[in-house]
């Protein structure tokens, strides 16, 4: 049974099953996320060992079929589990979307074989997987990508670098797009890579404003050997797989941005409670009100919004791609506002990082640029809406 909005409240519904996700990813994020979630921000570390613990959740292959360990859920129950544990730290949601989104890739264009070869040991979480597309010199432009694989008897040589790859040294598995072919996006193919594939190696981990317990380092490939077995679908591929990938991934980012801010607006209610100036507690001069109200009425206005985009996919309408971008574009530019205004609401307080407040902004700006800038997002809704 679907989600559904109520005619009488305005609400998007959920069913009791969709409600028991929610309220489980909630609890694991709440006794195992949260209370670490500024240590591990301050120590740049990547706490794989609470990652694998949401293998038995069945949170390591959300969509993938249960065939295989996964637990065949749909698209609504993602946006639900990333955005409840958003709310306890954005950047342990987001790597478990981009392990679930490689996940995923497998799962759908993978052979049989290769399907039980790789999942089970990902749905388990007992391997965690990266997604490697960007590189120094294509992010926006992906079909430009320059990273190449020359068949050799029974493997494929890899030559070329990976930029921005969340997870990079960490992750057991890399699925990579690399040329096969001639330019553009019909020459490209999707590569299966083990960690422990020779000429594999890794660029130093990235100093960046926000996500620092994830890792974010190159992927270098130097005459690096994969078997050709390792390769999904077929060569030329490629570029359908990573744009298939994407639709998804941009609905679980901004289910991380929309946890996020709500975590930054539930802060700042209970700061402007309990804060007095000039005699009152600060919640109670209107200026603020207003504030509030507008910050809540955007996240709620949000909420429905990134629902029906995932509801569409759900149901494979033919407008669901573009609703996937609006709802990207939409929801990550509302959910970095809103958590800059919580932080502008706590004053010298907010910018301190044992408030939790400037870890969120810092977190949350990055969610306008990956899995396709908000620029690209309404490139991608102007065409829609053009016939291009």
């Amino acid at each position: 049974m679907d989600a559904a909005v109520d005619a009488g409240t305005g609400q998007f519904e959920l069913t009791e099953e969709q409600r028991a996700i929610q309220e489980m990813a909630e609890a694991f994020a709440a006794d195992r996320v949260a209370p670490n979630a500024l240590d591990w921000d301050r120590a740049k570390h990547f706490p794989a060992d609470v990652i694998r613990e949401t293998g038995p959740l069945g949170l390591g292959g959300i969509y993938v079929k249960d065939d295989v360990g996964g637990s065949a859920l749909g698209r609504l129950d993602a946006v639900l589990i990333f955005e409840a544990l958003a709310r306890a730290d954005p950047a342990f949601s987001s790597f478990i979307s981009i392990h679930n989104m490689a996940a995923s890739m497998i799962d759908r264009f993978g052979s049989d074989e290769q399907r039980r070869r790789f999942l089970p040991k990902l749905t388990s979480m007992e391997w965690l997987a990266s997604y490697c597309l960007t590189e120094p010199g294509s992010g926006s432009d992906a079909a430009a990508l320059k990273t190449r694989a020359v068949k050799s008897g029974g493997d494929y040589v890899l030559n070329g670098a990976k930029q921005f790859i969340s997870g990079a040294g960490d992750s057991d598995l890399y699925v990579v797009m690399a040329r096969t072919g001639a330019d553009g996006p019909k020459g490209i193919s999707t590569l299966v890579v083990p960690k422990d594939a020779p000429g594999l190696s890794f660029g130093a981990n990235e100093h960046k404003m926000g996500w620092h317990m994830q890792s974010t380092r190159q992927v270098i490939f130097e005459d690096c050997k994969v078997p050709a077995e390792n390769l999904l679908a077929a060569e030329g591929a490629g570029f359908g797989i990573a744009m298939a990938g994407l639709d998804g991934g941009r609905l679980n980012i901004a289910a991380c941005s929309l946890g996020g801010a709500q975590s930054a607006l539930d802060k700042a209610l209970a700061y402007t409670a309990e804060r007095k100036a000039f005699g009152s507690k600060i919640n109670q001069f209107q200026a603020l009100q207003f504030r509030l109200a507008d910050m809540e009425t955007e996240l709620q206005a949000a909420r429905i919004f990134l629902y029906a985009a995932a509801s569409k996919l759900d149901r494979k309408t033919p407008d669901a791609g573009k609703w996937s971008a609006m709802a990207k574009r939409f929801v990550t530019d509302i959910g970095f506002d809103v958590a800059n205004q919580a932080l502008q609401l706590h004053g010298g307080y907010g910018y301190l990082h044992d408030y939790g407040i400037e870890k969120l902004v810092r977190d949350l700006r990055v969610h306008q640029i990956l899995e396709g800038t908000n620029e690209i997002m309404r490139v991608i809704i102007a065409r829609t809406l053009i016939g291009r």
